[in-house]
């Protein structure tokens, strides 16, 4: 099977979506998946629907090499952020060819929460755009079954779910229920592997989350069985920020070895479904 990778911005933050799209393009990337709102305070962003400039060498690039945007990272609405603040974000989305919308629902106010991932999803469905609510074990909605039932009461075409194999084994969640949901929900795939040991408080879990996961292989998660309870075919985000090793490799050394890494591990898992089904 051939699998499709897109490059995460998390991966390789501080580097610009135009040299994303060039390191993606010389490792073997299909996509790459731009973050164009902070996340933290402290971090660096490339606000491209603020940087004409920026926007226009980027799309440039794209058409150049073939690479395409998967999502855009992030549409993040805790209790004092309304849906309509990205609307701008929407916008170079679909400049960009995007297909897909990453938010978050860190509101502890889920009737509110709900309300505005119904409307984020309006808002998005001209640009023929996806949202698809990612699950932080650490934030208000914090596990698959909170992000199912948002999605379930949204009732949205455009509303899926983001499944990251980090969160999705901090936060215990069950392969059985995963396999229960609807497949049409799933759009991508963000993936990484960690240590086993689930660290004890908040800190510790965005650490890892934020600044050391592990290559696929390389850790203690069963990635295999996750990816295994979900659709095949569906593109996977490499998601794999690794702070230590970026102070001694290059942004490009570690989106290769990122690659790599997860191709000879996936094909593994190809070769076992095969086994099953034979």
């Amino acid at each position: 099977m051939a699998h499709q990778f897109s490059l995460a911005h998390l991966s390789v933050l501080t580097t610009s979506p135009a040299e994303m799209v060039q390191i993606a393009a010389k490792t073997g990337y299909d996509f790459v998946s731009f973050r164009l709102t902070a996340v933290t305070t402290t971090e660096h962003v490339f606000a491209l629907q603020n940087a004409r400039a920026l926007m226009n060498e980027t799309k440039a690039l794209l058409a150049a090499t073939g690479v395409k945007v998967l999502d855009i990272e992030l549409a993040r609405m805790p209790a004092e952020i309304e849906p309509e603040t990205y609307v701008p974000v929407l916008e170079a989305a679909a400049e960009l060819g995007a297909r897909h919308i990453l938010a978050q629902l860190p509101d502890a106010n889920r009737e509110r929460a709900t309300e505005r991932f119904a409307r984020l999803c309006d808002l998005a469905l001209p640009y023929k755009l996806t949202v698809d609510l990612e699950y932080p074990s650490w934030t208000e909605t914090p596990n698959l079954a909170a992000a199912a039932a948002v999605v379930r009461a949204v009732n949205r075409p455009n509303a899926g779910i983001l499944v990251d194999t980090l969160h999705f084994d901090r936060a215990r969640d069950s392969l059985e229920e995963l396999r229960k949901l609807p497949a049409e929900w799933f759009h991508f795939a963000q993936v990484c592997d960690a240590p086993a040991e689930i660290p004890s408080t908040v800190e510790g879990l965005i650490h890892t989350a934020r600044s050391e996961r592990n290559f696929l292989g390389e850790g203690g998660i069963d990635v295999r069985s996750i990816l295994d309870a979900m659709p095949a075919g569906i593109p996977y985000s490499l998601e794999i920020p690794t702070d230590t090793l970026a102070l001694t490799v290059s942004a490009e050394e570690r989106a290769r070895r990122s690659i790599r890494a997860a191709e000879a591990y996936l094909d593994g898992l190809h070769g076992q479904r095969l086994k099953k089904s034979a």
